[in-house]
């Protein structure tokens, strides 16, 4: 067995059973103690794992100042040593009740939200109804999502040294999130968003900082390594530095995990790596922006979406709020209606859907059903306030049984 390979399976054991022994993971693997204590101090130092006497427990949920790799930071290296070792993962049997896992590579940002009577023109200033502050940026977004949604959900993002990183941990701390590490950077604060959300129809406007969101390393995400061997699928968007979201995307794809993006905030980035990804989601402007083709309905959908696979795209989903979900799969198309809902607010309604497909398709459902169930998720998201609110997976369920 592989150095990685050994332990990966360490960090498998130990997030089933919590807490391991060097004397029982010597017998089991079949090799020395002092091997083993190697592993636990090696996966020790990059956070992973706390070392006891006599063994280990695992870490959930971490924020680290400072990386420790082994990569030599050549993260072609990385990709190299594990193409040879590509296996092939099983398809889960369908109707057999699965929750999956789900590594996402994303944005915290802290949202301060004014609700406003209706967008303000240029140059004009107008007194709010109220504000709030709290978490947001799509990654944890999608990550309270795709947890709410029934997945076991391993988040990466970045985040300052300053009071809002904090205010990140506990967050996650606090939400249904199984496991994430947070890195820390001095170069830059902690992401924010100044949104305007309507009282006339609960749309809104956004202005995006991404700050500590895109210094992700390349030292960093090899150290997803472990983490994304174990999921079935990664979800990543854009608002964190393509570099870092590219390797990511490639690890994923070198592992033969399921990749899925959604393509927000635009960026023609997205052209260098739609042959390593699997779904890729964009709403109406994002596919029109990426397809040339203005999405107006479901007719100019199926258009761009067709232009969009010649671009490279194995598989397009295109959201459109109250139009539905156009997916196209093998030059085939199927559409999702939307689901009845009384609009509150939109802000987090991408997110919701992109989570909880994330988290369907993860626990082995069709991309079709996957997208069912993510469009009831998304239409229980825009009747709550604030982007993180997120509703849960038996509140879904009845939802869909209403259809």
């Amino acid at each position: 067995m592989f150095t990685e390979e050994r332990r990966n399976q360490i960090l498998a054991w130990l997030d089933e059973q919590e807490r391991v022994t060097v004397n029982g993971l010597a017998s089991a693997l079949g090799v020395t103690k002092e091997t083993i204590r190697t592993d636990l101090n090696t996966l020790a130092r990059q956070g992973l794992i706390q070392r006891c006497h006599g063994g280990a427990i695992i870490i959930r949920r971490n924020m680290q100042a400072r990386l420790i790799s082994e990569t030599g930071g050549d993260f072609e290296v990385l990709l190299q040593r594990l193409e040879g070792r590509r296996q092939q993962r099983p398809v889960q049997p369908r109707g057999k009740k699965m929750r999956g896992k789900v590594c996402i590579l994303g944005s915290f940002n802290v949202d301060i939200v004014a609700r406003v009577a209706r967008f303000p023109k240029g140059g004009e200033s107008l007194l709010a109804s109220g504000s709030t502050l709290g978490p947001g940026g799509k990654g944890a977004n999608q990550a309270m999502a795709a947890s709410r949604a029934g997945a076991r959900v391993h988040f990466v993002s970045k985040v300052g040294t300053d009071q809002f990183s904090q205010f990140a941990f506990d967050h996650l701390s606090a939400s249904d999130i199984h496991s994430f590490k947070l890195y820390q950077t001095a170069d830059e604060p902690t992401g924010s968003a100044i949104i305007y959300v309507s009282q006339e129809n609960g749309e809104n406007m956004i202005a995006i900082y991404s700050g500590a969101n895109k210094t992700l390393t390349e030292g960093e995400i090899a150290e997803m390594t472990p983490e994304l061997s174990q999921s079935d699928v990664l979800l990543v968007q854009l608002e964190n530095n393509f570099s870092a979201t590219l390797n990511a995307i490639k690890l994923a794809h070198t592992l033969g995990v399921r990749v899925i993006m959604n393509p927000a905030p635009f960026s023609n980035d997205v052209l260098a790596c739609l042959e390593y990804i699997d779904v890729i989601t964009p709403n109406e402007t994002e596919a029109s922006l990426l397809s040339g083709v203005e999405v107006v309905d479901v007719d100019s959908a199926r258009e761009a979406a067709l232009a969009i696979v010649r671009l490279g795209a194995k598989r397009v989903i295109i959201t459109m709020g109250s139009r539905g979900a156009l997916i196209c799969e093998d030059q085939q198309f199927q559409h999702i209606p939307a689901f009845p809902a009384v609009s509150v607010d939109t802000t987090g309604a991408g997110d919701a859907f992109n989570g909880a497909f994330a988290a369907a398709l993860a626990a082995g459902e069709s991309i079709t059903q996957a997208a069912t169930r993510a469009s009831a998720f998304a239409s229980l998201a825009v009747e709550r306030e604030g982007a993180s609110n997120m509703p849960d997976r038996e509140q879904v369920a009845a939802r869909l049984n209403q259809r």
